[in-house]
């Protein structure tokens, strides 16, 4: 692997780590609780991150680069198809209900909850919009970042295809 890939995938580790961060600093300093599609997406982070973390630990040749990026990609979409929806929400709350929901109770019921709370317990609604910075909310930017750390993803499967 090039050293300009392994950073990539360093990145894409400490932006997904940071990105956690605050989002826990968001509930637990400023008391918003997340909703079950904010849980999603931090689950995502997580793959992301750890999928970043072991190519860049791992440092594959060009095949195992292009496993890892396109995992990590394929996790990132998904994240991103989360945070489009929950942004869509934020802009026509009527358009669904988001409250006590089959996914929360589902979310709720998962041994991730119950092994850590703070992060992965649901119990906001999803179509509040209690923050915003330049103008977009939470899943705005969760979608963004999603984005770019996916086409980061398919840039190294590319480049890794490639023999870059």
């Amino acid at each position: 692997m090039k050293p300009g890939t392994r950073v990539i995938f360093l990145s894409i580790f400490l932006g997904c780590a940071s990105l956690i961060s605050y989002a826990l600093y968001l509930q637990l300093v400023k008391n918003l609780l997340p909703c079950p599609l904010c849980v999603v997406q931090r689950i995502a982070y997580w793959l992301v991150g750890l999928i970043a973390l072991l190519a860049f630990f791992h440092s594959p040749r060009a095949k195992g680069s292009g496993i890892y990026s396109g995992l990590m990609a394929a996790f990132a979409f998904s994240g991103a198809a989360v945070a489009l929806r929950q942004a869509w929400l934020v802009r026509f709350p009527e358009a669904f209900e988001c409250g006590i929901s089959p996914e929360e109770k589902f979310l709720n019921a998962l041994p991730l909850a119950q092994w850590w709370p703070s992060m992965f317990e649901a119990n906001g609604d999803c179509a509040d919009v209690t923050w915003k910075f330049a103008l977009l909310t939470l899943p705005d930017w969760s979608a963004i970042f999603f984005i770019i750390f996916g086409s980061l993803g398919i840039y190294i499967l590319f480049a890794a295809r490639n023999g870059h």
